[in-house]
């Protein structure tokens, strides 16, 4: 019992999860900033491809 109470104990005082947790959420937000920026861009590709297109038929 006293073996499974230092484990708790350790897992507790430990920074290892909130480290992991916190690089988790930075990810997150890397990514999400990603997307959006790929998806504003295609968005203004496409546009400009269509302009060209129109005006050269």
């Amino acid at each position: 019992m006293q073996a499974i109470t230092a484990q708790v104990r350790r897992f507790l005082v430990s920074e290892d999860g909130p480290t992991a947790v916190e690089y988790a959420v930075m990810l997150a937000l890397i990514l999400v900033a990603c997307i959006t920026i790929v998806t504003t861009l295609g968005t203004s590709v496409s546009s400009t491809f269509s302009k060209v297109n129109n005006s050269m038929s």
